[in-house]
């Protein structure tokens, strides 16, 4: 099984979005796909119950008070974590993980709490010791301005890059409203939007048998 977990304490950052949206391409791959939601607010489970039985099926489990057994087969599992966690959780759930997502918006408030939040991830033994791969996504991001430019600048000064950015666009609310993802529209809009997420898929790929437990 292959856990990715989702996770800024930064709130309002797309946790939720790169969570669903990453388990509808697992689930259209084919791949057994649970959901794990650790929010209160439970923004993935209500995902999951409007998804339409016509879309390929993504499991579900309700992580916000316990961390509950998964449905037998699971391939994919895909944590969204809550903002604000303590480090005890934080460090609880990096054990379970195979690959740590970070996303990150394009803004100084991001930039701060996104800083610390690194820094405490890499105190952590099992990041410290190359055991989890740790990529940040660059979420919400318009192309070619400013802002993007100052993100890429950002990270580089504190030894990270982004693996992508994702550009900003109202396809995500859309189609979250009909509990689906981007890889389950399948229209030419989209398409364009799609190949954002091709180097965070690469990146996942070539990271999912390289981590030691």
């Amino acid at each position: 099984m292959l856990t990715i977990l989702v996770t800024n304490t930064k709130g309002g950052c797309g946790k939720t979005t790169i969570a669903t949206n990453l388990a509808g391409t697992f689930a259209n791959a084919g791949f057994r796909t649970v959901l794990a939601d650790c929010d209160r607010q439970k923004s993935s489970l209500g995902w999951v119950s409007r998804r339409p039985s016509s879309a390929p099926a993504i499991g579900a489990v309700n992580w916000s008070k316990d961390i509950s057994p998964l449905p037998a087969g699971t391939e994919r599992l895909v944590i969204d974590a809550a903002a604000g966690l303590r480090r005890k959780n934080v460090e609880e759930l990096v054990r379970m993980a195979d690959i740590v997502l970070l996303p990150v918006l394009p803004s100084v408030f991001d930039e701060n709490a996104t800083r610390q939040f690194l820094g405490m991830l890499d105190k952590l033994k099992a990041i410290r010791k190359d055991k989890r791969a740790v990529a940040v996504i660059g979420n919400r991001v318009r192309a070619r301005t400013k802002t993007s430019e100052r993100l890429d600048t950002y990270l580089a000064s504190i030894g990270h890059r982004a693996v992508t950015q994702l550009r900003d666009t109202q396809l995500y609310p859309t189609a979250a409203l009909s509990g689906l993802s981007l890889f389950d529209m399948g229209t030419r809009r989209v398409d364009n939007f799609l190949e954002d997420w091709r180097p965070l898929l690469s990146f996942i790929e070539d990271n999912s048998g390289k981590m030691k437990r």
